[in-house]
């Protein structure tokens, strides 16, 4: 007669097992067991509108490195990655967004698009070139400088997670 105890045991062995297959951020990697995040360039003063932002390009590779490693058990190489990430910032634009009673800005908003080129060694025509994009909204009282370190987090993890999906997620 089967006890508890062994319908508990093959119960936990079959949920452990279980457990190995999924992948709670939906990344598909395949074969791939490495990756490379070459250094974004900070091109967004060549668009109109755009301004420079020093220390920007730096600020985004890392970040956009540190999503992957964070998200999927590759590991980052300086060069020759079986998947490469590359790209330049094309866009760095503060708006105003709404108006006042008096004609003046009540919010801006800070926009930021990166343009991204992606390669698979290890999957025949998973490549890509694409523009991503996101925005952060903040009070026209407040000055860039104030709320500069959360709107790069807020829009730099949006424009990664959407790289990752495109790149990764195979749904």
């Amino acid at each position: 007669m089967i006890s508890r105890k062994h319908i508990s045991i093959t119960i936990l062995l079959l949920s452990l097992t279980g457990c190995g297959v999924y992948n709670f951020t939906g990344g598909d990697v395949g074969t791939a067991e490495t990756f490379t995040v070459n250094y974004f360039q900070n091109y967004a003063s060549q668009s109109p509108g755009s301004t420079f932002d020093p220390g920007l390009d730096r600020e985004y590779t890392l970040s956009l490195q540190d999503l992957i490693l964070n998200q999927t058990s590759l590991d980052l190489v300086s060069s020759n990655g079986d998947l490469l990430y590359e790209g330049e910032i094309v866009e760095y634009r503060v708006s105003p967004m709404s108006a006042t009673a008096q004609q003046t800005a009540a919010q801006n908003r800070l926009s930021i698009s990166v343009n991204v080129r992606f390669f698979n060694k290890t999957k025949e025509g998973a490549e890509f070139e694409k523009r991503f994009s996101f925005f952060y909204d903040y009070p026209a009282t407040s000055q860039l400088a104030t709320v500069r370190d959360e709107a790069h987090q807020v829009i730099f993890e949006r424009i990664n997670q959407d790289i990752f999906n495109e790149s990764l997620a195979d749904w």
